[in-house]
Formats: C-alpha cells, sequence, structure tokens
C-alpha cells in the first residue's frame, strides 16, 4: 500500500500509529509529500481531489481519503475490531476520537492563526481557538482516568497524536499544567513503541 506522508501532519502519525499498532507499517510505503492550502500538490491531486495527507492507495487500487477511514480500514486488514471494537467499547472510542480529532482541527487552525503577520491575526479567533481546547483538554483531565483504564483503540490513538502536535508546534504552551492525570497518561502513552516510531520532525 502507498501512502503520501509526511512527518509533520498530525493526521498522518495517527494513521501511523494505528498501523504500528496493528502490525501493518511494513505494509506500508510512505511517499513524501507536501500540501498546502494555496499550492496544491499534482501528485496528491492526481488521486485525491481534496488535496489532503494522509491519503492511502490499497494494493487493490482503492483511494481512501480521511485519516479515520484510512485507520478503520486498516483494522479491518488487520482482522477488525481491534481498534475500532463493536459493542459498548465502541461509543467511548469513537467519542475519544471525536476529541482528539477535533483538538487536532482547533490546534491547526489556532497555529495558523498564529503564524499570520502582524495586523492580519485575529485576537478574537486567537482567545476563540484557545478557549476551545482548553475546554477540550480540561474535559480530557476529567476523563483521563478511564483512558487509562480503556484498551488502545482509536481513541487513544487520536489523543495521542493530539497531544504529540501540543509537543511538537505549541513548545510555548504549558498544557500538563493542572491537569496531572491527563499527564500521567500521556507519558505512559507516549512511550509506546508506535509513538516512538512516528515521533514528528521538521
Amino acid at each position: 500500500m502507498k501512502l503520501f506522508w509526511s512527518s509533520r501532519s498530525p493526521f498522518v502519525r495517527k494513521v501511523m500509529i494505528a498501523a504500528h499498532e496493528l502490525g501493518l507499517a511494513d505494509r506500508l510505503e510512505c511517499v513524501p509529500v507536501v500540501v498546502a492550502l494555496a499550492q496544491p500538490n499534482d501528485a496528491v491531486m492526481a488521486h485525491n481531489p481534496l488535496n489532503k495527507i494522509p491519503t492511502l492507495i490499497t494494493d487493490d487500487g482503492q483511494t481512501l481519503f480521511e485519516s479515520g477511514l484510512i485507520c478503520e480500514y486498516l483494522d479491518a486488514l488487520a482482522g477488525g475490531e481491534r481498534l475500532f471494537p463493536t459493542g459498548p467499547a465502541r461509543w467511548p472510542a469513537l467519542r475519544w476520537h471525536a476529541l482528539g480529532t477535533g483538538l487536532l482541527e482547533i490546534l491547526i487552525l489556532w497555529r495558523s492563526e498564529r503564524m499570520r503577520p502582524d495586523g492580519q491575526r485575529s485576537d478574537a479567533v486567537l482567545a476563540a481557538l484557545g478557549r476551545k481546547a482548553a475546554a477540550t483538554l480540561a474535559l480530557l483531565e476529567q476523563e483521563a482516568a478511564a483512558v487509562a483504564a480503556a484498551p488502545v483503540t482509536i481513541g487513544p490513538v487520536a489523543l495521542g497524536a493530539a497531544f504529540g502536535y501540543l509537543d511538537f508546534r505549541f513548545t510555548d504552551l504549558p498544557w500538563r499544567d493542572g491537569r496531572p492525570r491527563l499527564a500521567a497518561w500521556y507519558a505512559t502513552f507516549a512511550q509506546r513503541p508506535s509513538m516512538q516510531a512516528t515521533a514528528p520532525h521538521d
């Protein structure tokens, strides 16, 4: 399988964490690409008109977009119901996945706004995104014990990718302060081989 890939993308990292957890990482050919809002990548767009990564081309020629869909495909390929369980465990897994993925979307928007030139940044937008990120982290602090007690599903995978992005791109943000349970969970999760093998870098 071929994966359009960047070490800096937290959504690509989510897929790679999943692939390592499922024992499928060695089946992925990672193709480094750059995608940008104002610079469509022709090689990516030939397969994905959304011009986004990750994009997966399967062994049978299908093209799959969006990190959650790709993770679900890999889970099925590995036998199913490991990262995407059925029964009562499904909804907490998908809920934490939604929180982790939503936090990543907020962080990417927040970083983009912070990087705008002087005079173009919106203080109101920065404040709103910061408030949303803080509220999400506060909720996850309340649920950290449940996350820690749960099996490794797509929920913790998404949360791990989000906290890793915080450490990578928001080095000035002390997100662990006042959130000891969340910080403790992530300190343990970050030591997993899947996390160590997928650390982002410029």
